[in-house]
């Protein structure tokens, strides 16, 4: 490490989350995720793309079996670096790999995610690890439609897939996507955040994708973010 490397700590409840400069600590979403973790007692908990691994540690701090997964190697190596520094590594599992590729024929009673949504323009996709981890694809469905459509291989009886939304991609939108797969869906939490940069960028191509009118005209400061809970039958 180059004395010109910078590591951050962000804190969060009681949890300490270590992460290099060229990472991203945890963002609104993940903050809001982490307040509406629809958790019970003796849940073993999938951690769906962990990122720093704020979710994950945060279930095992509470006394759940965590496995967490990530597509890039280097969020792995962070999340099992922060489950040491909490002290929850004998709790927490870290896989690398797509999605639920690392979990194949394992089932678990939450899986808790906050998934790239940001609708991305096809000239404006680039291959690092940084731009995918807000690339929702063209209309921001891409990741999102991938795990609704295979949560409920992976959920136990009574199982919930819980996940953060953009408002703008569509409520309704995303309640009927649930229904159609078998779980019982429904919003737990609404808060308004900071219109993303990004998303201030790309405003313009949003607003089609808006269908249900949640952004207002002009510019806007605020867009409501919701998590979602859907229970398996």
């Amino acid at each position: 490490m180059s004395s010109d490397d910078a590591i951050h700590f962000f804190l969060y409840q009681d949890c300490l989350i270590r992460v290099a400069g060229d990472m991203l600590v945890p963002k609104f979403g993940s903050l809001l995720l982490a307040r509406h973790l629809p958790l019970r007692a003796g849940d073993v908990v999938l951690d769906l793309g962990a990122g720093a691994g704020l979710i994950g540690i945060l279930a095992a701090r509470r006394g759940h079996r965590v496995v967490a997964t990530d597509v890039v190697p280097a969020c792995s190596e962070c999340t099992r670096a922060n489950a040491l520094l909490n002290g929850v590594a004998d709790r927490l599992e870290v896989r690398t790999g797509d999605l639920f590729a690392p979990v194949s024929g394992e089932t678990f009673d939450v899986i808790a995610t906050n998934p790239p949504q940001m609708p991305t323009p096809p000239d404006r996709e680039w291959d690092d690890a940084q731009s995918r981890v807000d690339n929702g694809g063209p209309d921001g469905w891409a990741v999102l439609d991938r795990i609704i459509h295979e949560a409920p291989i992976y959920l136990k009886p009574q199982g919930r897939l819980v996940f953060t939304l953009f408002g703008f991609l569509g409520v309704e939108r995303a309640l009927e996507k649930l229904r159609v797969v078998g779980l019982g869906p429904r919003v737990v939490a609404r808060e308004e955040q900071p219109f993303p940069r990004i998303a201030r960028e790309r405003l313009e191509y949003i607003r089609p994708l808006d269908t249900e009118g949640i952004l207002p005209a002009g510019r806007p400061a605020t867009c409501p973010r919701f998590v979602l809970c859907a229970q398996k039958g």
